[in-house]
């Protein structure tokens, strides 16, 4: 039983499942136009009942080179998730082959004597499945699975926020970043950074003084024109991270984690970073492993901010 986050990829990135419509150049109106492949490889997801009747789709995206699905298994099943998706992966590579025969088929001679004369396969690679295990994660990915072609459609209308931005040195140090590096040429700069004895005091002494009159002066800051700097890790950070979003407030978050191949921030920094109110800077290289940010990440995090802040 459990809650599964299901992504089949295209390896090659090729649009062959749909294409993305933006009419009148709106994202908020932005939907994929179905291949018939992209039908087909939906048609095997929806039918997945019909073999594992445990299983429900809770929601899907087809996207033109993957598709996204939120899987419950909803009572014990005689085999694993692992099992299922293999079966949904069998499926829809015998749909990619029929694809690549017919492709093949009505290829120009001149072409076709050039390749090889088996179907080239299309779905070469297991779908990826991530349980969804902690508070809000779930409804947060119903949200991501639901927006994404509007997340693309945004980055394909202004893609210098999205596009990775290599070697880039401050203090000595080298970052990639995502967003809008202009904010790293700001007069003010101001690290974020809460100590843990204020909101041990405010915890165990109910004296939450220093506490509050800080992270109301990071807000203040932020709305007098300084651009915050931080991790943004503890509660007390996220805080005023989220009054930052919320009032549209300028700041450079630092990452545990470097950027993977077509990377998107989430939810309300992805809208951030498509104003360009928001950089988001790593000095890591992407660790598809990753789960858990460590003590000295933290403290080396908290480090970088203050570099960045007293950069000339």
């Amino acid at each position: 039983m459990g809650i599964y986050h299901v992504t089949l990829v295209v390896p090659s990135r090729e649009p062959l499942l749909g294409k993305l419509e933006i009419p009148e150049n709106d994202a908020e109106k932005a939907f994929i136009s179905e291949t018939q492949l992209g039908k087909d490889v939906v048609a095997c997801l929806l039918h997945l009942y019909e073999y594992y009747p445990e299983v429900r789709v809770m929601r899907f995206c087809l996207m033109p080179d993957h598709l996204h699905a939120i899987i419950h298994v909803r009572r014990t099943m005689p085999i694993g998730i692992k099992s299922v998706v293999r079966g949904l992966w069998q499926a829809v590579k015998k749909h990619g082959r029929a694809y690549s025969s017919m492709h093949l088929l009505f290829a120009p001679n001149t072409i076709r004597d050039k390749e090889q004369t088996l179907p080239h396969p299309i779905f070469t690679q297991m779908p990826h499945i991530r349980p969804l295990v902690r508070r809000g994660q779930l409804a947060a990915m119903m949200q991501y699975v639901k927006m994404n072609p509007q997340r693309l459609a945004t980055k394909r209308l202004k893609p210098g926020y999205f596009r990775v931005q290599e070697g880039i040195e401050i203090a000595g140090r080298m970052y990639a970043g995502v967003g809008n590096a202009v904010l790293l040429q700001a007069e003010r700069m101001a690290a974020v950074h809460v100590r843990r004895i204020w909101a041990e005091d405010a915890q165990k002494h109910g004296d939450d003084t220093k506490l509050r009159d800080y992270m109301n002066g990071c807000v203040q800051a932020a709305r007098n024109g300084t651009v915050m700097v931080s991790p943004f890790i503890s509660p007390q950070e996220k805080m005023v991270q989220e009054v930052l979003l919320r009032e549209e407030l300028p700041f450079i978050l630092l990452a545990d984690n470097g950027f993977r191949d077509y990377y998107k921030p989430a939810d309300a920094l992805f809208e951030a970073v498509a104003a360009g109110r928001v950089l988001i800077l790593s000095p890591w290289e992407y660790d598809e492993a990753k789960q858990h940010v460590s003590r000295e990440e933290c403290v080396a995090m908290n480090g970088m901010a203050e570099e960045i802040c007293g950069a000339e």
